[in-house]
């Protein structure tokens, strides 16, 4: 496998769909061991936080020798792995934006849809809990009050599946862009690790799936206040791109990494995946429907 992790480029770089991004953007790859070299491999643009769980180093290198293919994995937020699947600059994706999901299938870009795995997401903030959040009745309540409090909150910015999330809960609880001003509201423009560890520079509240967060170092005065609500689960879904809309793209590698992704063998890899003891995410892939 080609080593693109050692061009140093981190994978909060913005990218544009469209060819350029391709052949601009700097894949973020698990190192593994030398694979002999093939003319195309597999293109899969997946979740900064599906790598930053560690569960990637675990499913790549088990799909490429059980597959017999190499496999590009481009990590980036949902946004833009969407764009590039519309672009076709990849043949399938792996996101957490059901939205951006649904849309892309809708839209003919996706084959279809097909949910692997799932966490959940936590709200992150200082011990002291300013805005009292851990006596918070739900999600959308504890996001108004640390609005209502004008504690300081680090956003990723950038689009991703965690990013969409967030906004998703500053709208349901009426809080708009112009209620958060730059002065506590602080949008990074980053990945889940950058994001985290300003929040524990600045004792900040910050929205996280729960695997970043347990495999994050730099914790320093920070905690999970606030977890449970039906509205913090978080769902991982592998799309590939359609052949009918890119005519180019690998679909044949695409189905079968999808079947490798929804087998017994992934399943075993994915709930035997722990951090001290703790799983960091649990497979809900359902059998493929009979064709009609």
């Amino acid at each position: 496998m080609r080593d693109w992790h050692r061009s140093g480029v981190s994978d909060g770089c913005a990218i544009r769909p469209g060819r350029l991004a391709w052949l601009g953007a700097v894949f973020a790859l698990v190192l593994l061991p030398a694979r002999p070299a093939q003319a195309e491999n597999l293109r899969w643009a997946v979740t900064t936080t599906f790598r930053n769980s560690g569960l990637a180093a675990v499913l790549l290198p088990a799909a490429q020798a059980d597959l017999g293919f190499d496999i590009d994995m481009l990590v980036v937020g949902s946004g833009q792995a969407v764009a590039l699947g519309r672009a076709g600059d990849v043949d399938a994706i792996m996101v957490h934006s059901r939205p951006l999901e649904e849309a892309m299938v809708a839209d003919g870009a996706a084959s279809h849809r097909r949910e692997i795995m799932y966490n959940d997401f936590v709200l992150i903030g200082p011990e002291g809990d300013p805005a009292g959040i851990r006596s918070a009745a739900s999600a959308v309540a504890a996001m108004r009050a640390i609005a209502e409090a004008r504690a300081p909150f680090v956003s990723r910015g950038d689009d991703s599946g965690t990013h969409r999330r967030e906004l998703e809960l500053w709208q349901a609880a009426g809080i708009p862009d112009t209620a958060r001003p730059v002065r506590w509201y602080k949008a990074v423009g980053a990945g889940m690790g950058t994001a985290l560890n300003i929040a524990s520079g600045l004792e900040a509240y910050v929205l996280s799936d729960r695997a970043s967060w347990l495999t994050f170092r730099n914790k320093g005065n920070l905690a999970i206040l606030f977890e449970g609500d039906p509205g913090l689960f978080n769902q991982y879904t592998f799309l590939p791109v359609s052949p009918a809309a890119h005519p180019k793209v690998h679909a044949r590698e695409a189905l079968q990494l999808e079947a490798w992704l929804t087998s017994g063998r992934a399943q075993a890899l994915i709930d035997g995946y722990k951090l001290n003891g703790v799983p960091l995410f649990v497979f809900n892939a359902r059998p493929a429907p009979e064709p009609q």
